[in-house]
Order: C-alpha cells, then structure tokens, then sequence
C-alpha cells in the first residue's frame, strides 16, 4: 500500500472514529499519522489542539484536587485535635507532609513515558526514561549474569531450564512455585524490569494524585526482589531535578515473600545500586519470609493500623483454592494493619483478573468496573480509583506476530537484560518494556 492510500485511509477512519464520539480511537490513529510522518490536515490539526488544551485542563483540575484533598485532610486532623482538646501538645511535624505534585515533573514523566489516557479507566505508555531506566537495567544485567557465572555450564543451564519451565506456566494460568535453584534469577531476566516499570508508573500516578506521604510505611505482600520498592526508588531518583525531597524524607518497607531467595537478590542489589546513589532512598528493611497460604495474621507482630500503603503486586493467584485462601488472608491484614486513612494498592494484569472470574477480556467498560468492584469486595476494599496499564492501548490481546511488529515499532528495548534473555531464555525473543497491568487503589471497607 503507497503511502499517500495509508495517509487517506487512516484519516477516513479517524474522521470516522470522531464522528462515532470515539475519542481513543481516534487519538491511536492520530499517533500513527505523526509517526508516519505526514502533513496533518486541519482537522487533524484541530483535534490535536483539542487534546493538548483537554489534557492541560484535566492535569490543572487533578492537581486543584490533589490540593483541596490535603486541605480537606489537615482540616479532619484539626478537628480530630479539637475533640481530644490536645492543642496544646500539638507539633507541626506530628502533621503528616504530602509530597506536593510538581508540575514540571509530572509532564517530564508524563513525556518520557509517552503516557495518554485513552479512556476514563485506560493509560498507554510507549516510552521510557532512558536516563534512569538505561543504567539501573545495565547494572541489574551485570548483577545477575555475576550470579550465574558462580554455577559449572552445565549445571547452571539445566537449573536455568527448570527455573524457566516453571515459569513459563504463568502463560496457562497456572502459579509458578519459584523454588527452584535458579529461580530468582530467571525471574530478574523475565520479569523483574516490566514489574518495576509497572510499579514506577503506578507510584507515579499516586503522587500526581497529591497521595504520597514524605514519611511512609509500606507491607508489600508478595514482594518478590522488594519490586515496590524499587519502583518508588526510581521515581524519586527520577525527580531529583525538579524538586528536593525534605530532609524527614523516610520509608519503612515489611517485605512478606514466600522465597527468602528472591528477598535477599533484591535486597542485595539495592545495596549495590541504590544504596550507594547520593540521591538514594532513605529507606529501612524488614524481611519477613512466609507463605501467604498458610501466614497467619494473628499471629504475627505486624503493627496494627500503621501502613500507609498495603501493596499486593502480581501476586493474585490463577488457582481458585488459592485465590480463596489469600484473598481472607490478605482481607485480615487490610483490616488490621492498614492505617485509618491509608491506602490499598492492588497491581493485577488484566488476564488474571478477567480469567479469575471466568470471563474473556473485552473493551466493556461496565464489565471491567464490576470485576475489579467484586475483586475488592472480596479483598475488604472500597475502590478510589483504577487504570489499566496498557502498551498496546488494548484490553484484548495482540496476536503474536502482531504484538511482535507492533513492539518492534514502538516500544523501548532493555538493551543488557535483552541480551541475557537471548543468551539464557530465548535466543529468538526480542524484549521490550510493556505492561498490560490494572494498577487499582482502594480503602478499607468502614
């Protein structure tokens, strides 16, 4: 097809999606008139003015709001004060500080990241930044291929193997086990760096928000490599040209993790990368290594009502008994060691979430809400607000073939960690960063 039929046929289709009141559409087919390069006509010229102004009023009215709900919030705390009569003993810095949003660095990211909102509850992203994302992927490649070269060729390939094959059953739904000899680092070259690419964007659209505290206490349930932890790094790394994080900046991070391996490779290369940064994240550790299925909230000495953030990232089980078994467990921490105002984060990839109820994922908005309303329900969770993260600006699945040229065009490579996944996983898979990850926030149920 000439280019001069491609250029008339996607402008056909857009004047047809606009008409049709099909606003995601069109802005996908006005993204691939720019690439291509073509003259925009003056309609396309008016719809892009129309994007630009809508996304600038919308960014002003999420940051009025951000404001108004830190007002709303130090007039509860005033009140609450007055109640008590505690006036007297009453100290600033006892007031919790909020992360006030940056405008700057909200359209930094939001650039880099080639972030756009397609509809009210889907957000594409088809960028990166190269500048954080390049040397902490390049030092992680050089962390893990250091571990595997500890092990003989040939026992290290037949661990890798096995370490892969239980893996690979997260693509028929079943839940990896994750014990095996090598499993944490076939799980750093597989999915580590799409998992923190999620978490980066879901802390980021937190802080946007005007939700993030300068303090905070954080249980990631599930944490794998502290994946959270890393993502929240990131992003605040990422600032350190837009604004200075107050000197009381502190994080208190509880790791709850099945496999003590996968904690202490996280662990370990926090220490070797973050830690040493000028710019590194004040934060304090603690490892608690448990099986979720049999953990036992009574039991244990988890604070009551002291998180912040409650966070549950890629760890909703396929399997139903379980599924049913972590969903009371993970019900009982919300209740009793999620602060009065804190907040649930619940990262989920759209499969699980549509496969866990039996149901093929389709572009239905209403079904999406009431499936992530009963995945709440079920959690003790009231929703505040959700997005699907999606590459590919889809909720349906891309075939292979058409994923494959669809990445190749548009999606950023891991350039290291591309190259061990070619060496040990698949010598004919291209990686790129992508997502397809409902990122959900939520209170508990009063």
């Amino acid at each position: 097809m000439s280019n001069a039929i491609a250029k008339w046929l996607r402008s056909f289709r857009l004047r047809g999606a606009l008409r049709q009141g099909n606003t995601g559409l069109a802005q996908q087919l006005l993204e691939e008139i720019k690439i291509s390069g073509a003259k925009l006509s003056w309609l396309e010229k008016l719809f892009q003015n129309w994007l630009a102004e809508n996304r600038a009023a919308r960014d002003y009215r999420e940051e009025i709001a951000a404001l108004k709900r830190q007002v709303e919030q130090l007039l509860q705390q005033k009140e609450q004060l007055e109640r008590e009569k505690v006036f007297d003993a009453f100290e600033p810095e006892a007031t919790p500080e909020i992360l006030v949003p940056n405008r700057e660095f909200i359209d930094f990211v939001t650039d880099s990241f080639q972030l756009r909102d397609l509809d009210e509850g889907k957000i594409q992203a088809t960028g990166i930044c190269k500048d954080i994302f390049g040397p902490f992927e390049a030092d992680l490649a050089d962390f893990v291929e250091e571990s595997l070269n500890k092990f003989p060729c040939e026992r290290r390939d037949s661990s890798v193997k096995e370490a892969r094959e239980d893996l690979r059953k997260l693509r028929d739904g079943i839940d990896p086990q994750y014990s095996f000899e090598l499993s944490s680092e076939v799980y750093l070259i597989k999915h580590f760096l799409e998992h923190v690419y999620c978490t980066y964007i879901a802390w980021f659209l937190i802080y946007k928000a005007g939700l993030l505290p300068v303090k905070l206490n954080i249980l990631d349930i599930g944490s794998g490599p502290l994946t959270t932890a890393y993502g929240l790094a990131l992003l605040l790394q990422s600032s350190s040209g837009f604004f200075s994080l107050p000197q009381m900046h502190h994080i208190s991070y509880y790791s709850l993790e099945r496999q003590d391996r996968l904690q202490e490779q996280g662990l370990q290369f926090w220490c070797r990368y973050i830690e040493p940064r000028s710019d590194a994240t004040n934060a304090y550790f603690r490892l608690d290594t448990a099986n979720i299925l049999a953990y036992d909230p009574q039991a244990k000495s988890l604070p009551e009502g002291f998180f912040d953030f409650i966070v549950i990232s890629h760890c909703i089980f396929s399997d139903r008994k379980q599924r049913a078994k972590s969903h009371e467990v993970y019900r009982q921490i919300f209740a009793n060691n999620l602060a009065k105002n804190g907040y649930a984060l619940v990262i989920v990839q759209l499969n699980k979430l549509f496969k866990g109820y039996g149901i093929p994922p389709s572009e239905d908005l209403e079904r999406e809400k009431s499936l992530i309303k009963k995945l709440l329900d079920e959690l003790g969770l009231t929703l505040e607000w959700y997005k699907y993260f999606a590459s590919t600006g889809r909720r349906v699945f891309m075939k292979n073939d058409e994923f494959r040229d669809f990445a190749e065009d548009n999606l950023p490579k891991p350039k290291e960690m591309g190259r061990l996944h070619r060496k040990y996983i698949n010598k004919n898979y291209e990686r790129h960063y992508a997502a397809d990850d409902y990122v959900i926030l939520a209170k508990r149920k009063l």
